[in-house]
């Protein structure tokens, strides 16, 4: 099950506007703390910008959502970004859009556009990924079933609930025996664990069992 949406990477992203040129950095971040440096940061690189303007959402109910105009216009930037991120569900995520003004002033509207834009584009270079819980198993098999195994496998974890068992290899080490590790959603875990005593005849050790939340 999605618990919420966030970004994958740090990312920039810049576009022209009237002459003005906006610079949209995205970062990952957990808490207001990482927040908050990752915005000094910022304005320590663009000392000269005219504007550097934070949007902050932060928690899996959105529950921390911060921002500044940073001398804009009241409302103009930093709330639309982050009405923007919350209508979006994106969270745990630090928005700074830097912008160079370029001699034109865009008007009320204008610089809502411009803003909430520009931080969809740095979204955008950044990676919008859903966050799940998943389940990890490290597994322990002979040689003799590792090509099976490999083919049972799916390249990627489905959208939803609905597959049969599928799992991803997300890890393999060679030893004596073969040690892997799969992920899977939790809801198909005992069929995995059901396919790996089918397939090796019982002979599969389970080496550790986990819930992790996990970008997919």
């Amino acid at each position: 099950m999605e618990l919420y949406r966030t970004v994958k990477a740090p990312a920039e992203a810049t576009q022209i506007i009237e002459k003005s040129r906006f610079i949209a950095h995205v970062m990952p971040i957990e808490s207001r703390e990482e927040g908050d440096a990752f915005l000094a940061e910022i304005r320590g690189k663009y000392k000269d910008a005219t504007h550097n303007v934070p949007a902050f959402v932060i928690g899996d109910k959105f529950q921390i959502q911060w921002a500044s105009d940073d001398g804009e216009p009241q409302g103009t930037s930093g709330a639309p970004m982050v009405q923007m991120l919350v209508k979006e569900g994106i969270t745990n995520v630090a928005v700074v859009v830097t912008r160079y003004f370029g001699g034109i002033k865009l008007g009320t509207g204008g610089l809502v556009r411009a803003y909430t834009s520009s931080a969809k584009l740095g979204l955008e270079a950044a990676g919008v990924c859903r966050v799940m819980e998943v389940a990890k198993l490290n597994v322990k098999i002979e040689y003799t079933y590792l090509a099976k195994l490999q083919n049972l496998a799916s390249s990627v974890l489905p959208e939803s609930g609905d597959e049969d068992a599928a799992f991803t290899i997300t890890d393999t080490q060679y030893d004596d025996k073969v040690r892997m590790e799969l992920a899977m959603l939790p809801e198909h875990k005992d069929a995995v664990i059901s396919i790996l005593a089918n397939l090796t005849s019982g002979s599969a050790a389970i080496l550790s069992d986990e819930l992790i939340l996990s970008k997919i």
